[in-house]
């Protein structure tokens, strides 16, 4: 199994979508990097701001990592979804955790604010992404599922603005409720990670179906 799971390296590295990876990670920098521009005056608040959009453009490209040209044909090889699915992760977590350090150096000193919060909500919004494309998966035929995850999470974005801060995701550190908005993060973070865990394998019903065919398939042989 270790030899077939390194065999697929190669496959699943071809099959990312890293045209949609980098148009949103370069997007993100650019965003970062305009804290830079002269006659920006130093705002921390501003730092929090241009990090979340730069989070939600890093979010959008990870909604399109479970698209899979090959999915209907891959569904029938020996490593299940699940093992699919933590390869593409595995190949694409450490170039986003490199994305999101950089972009968070390119603030001025003094425009950045403290990572670990704006960190936090980078997690929660690309496990939001990956848990709406795992779900479109999961109940979908669709090869390619980035694109209506994308709208998805647009959707997602725009009832958290108009959400007041009292009890939205948006609130600043100037703000009485910062602490329950960062509570409100960590939950969507682990609801989001739990869908991703409980509905990346394959139904039941759809692996038995898979099995049999296989199976028929290998007795029609013989």
């Amino acid at each position: 199994m270790r030899v077939l799971f390194g065999s697929l390296v190669r496959p699943v590295w071809r099959t990312l979508p890293r045209r949609a990876l980098a148009t949103a990670g370069g997007l993100g920098l650019l965003l970062a990097g305009s804290t830079r521009l002269p006659g920006r005056a130093p705002d921390e608040e501003l730092g929090l701001l241009v990090l979340r959009f730069v989070a939600f453009a890093g979010a959008l490209g990870l909604a399109f990592l479970l698209d899979d040209p090959a999915r209907n044909t891959s569904s029938v090889t020996p490593v299940g979804r699940s093992a699919r699915a933590a390869l593409r992760l595995a190949l694409t977590a450490p170039l986003a955790a490199v994305w999101w350090l950089t972009a968070v150096l390119l603030l001025p000193p003094a425009t950045r604010p403290q990572p670990g919060r704006p960190t936090l909500e980078f997690a929660a919004m690309a496990a939001l992404a990956l848990a709406l494309a795992t779900v479109a998966v999961r109940f979908t035929d669709s090869a390619e599922v980035g694109r209506s995850s994308a709208l998805w999470l647009g959707t997602a974005a725009a009832l958290a603005i108009l959400t007041p801060n009292r009890w939205g995701l948006l609130a600043t550190p100037t703000d009485p409720w910062w602490q329950e908005t960062q509570l409100r993060w960590a939950a969507v973070l682990a609801v989001t990670l739990t869908v991703c865990v409980a509905w990346t394998p394959e139904p039941l019903r759809r692996r038995s179906r898979t099995s049999s065919l296989s199976g028929g398939t290998a007795s029609g042989g013989v």
